[in-house]
């Protein structure tokens, strides 16, 4: 049913290029499918947010913020499963299961509503049967130590101001799909 349609670009293709940064993670891989400790309950899925480590970034990093998109959501704008904004410049570690509300360990963060309309990470929930879904985590590393968003803020919004102050962007593209 959903296998008909093109492939999604990836969403950072379409926004300004900027350099990159080391991104790593005990948990996803680039191209690889992400365990069902991932995904979202309403699939059996244990809901956690994947630890994320990162280093490199530029030395003018001020502040991160941290997201995750689906691209391949059949809904003509993705689906957004977390934003995690206004993360101190020392923090550069996020361990399992950060993305629940209030951030444990993340001093001043908070995660605006995912597409699931509620605040946090948003586990992988592709339609069954649909081809291999990819979940774009990024840590965007910032000009500035906090966004001017608040959690009733959209994630396409906070995305809009990402653009504006982003100095580097690092990226893990791992998978998710569910048997018909």
């Amino acid at each position: 049913m959903f296998l008909d349609r093109p492939i999604a670009p990836d969403p950072y293709e379409m926004l300004p290029p900027v350099p990159s940064f080391t991104l790593i993670s005990d948990d996803v891989r680039n191209g690889e499918p992400m365990d069902l400790e991932f995904a979202h309950d309403s699939v059996g899925g244990a809901n956690r947010s994947p630890q994320l480590a990162w280093s490199d970034f530029p030395e003018a990093t001020r502040g991160f913020t941290v997201t995750c998109f689906d691209p391949d959501a059949p809904t003509g704008s993705g689906f957004w499963h977390w934003v995690l904004v206004n993360i101190p410049v020392n923090v550069t570690e996020l361990d399992r299961g950060a993305g629940r509300t209030p951030a444990p360990g993340v001093g001043g963060a908070f995660s605006v509503r995912n597409d699931y309309g509620v605040e946090g990470y948003g586990g992988a929930a592709p339609p069954a049967g649909d081809r291999p879904h990819r979940y774009v985590f990024a840590v965007h590393a910032l000009d500035t130590e906090r966004l001017d968003v608040t959690p009733n803020s959209t994630a396409a919004y906070v995305g809009f101001n990402l653009t504006f102050h982003t100095l580097a962007r690092a990226v893990i593209r791992p998978t998710y799909q569910i048997a018909q």
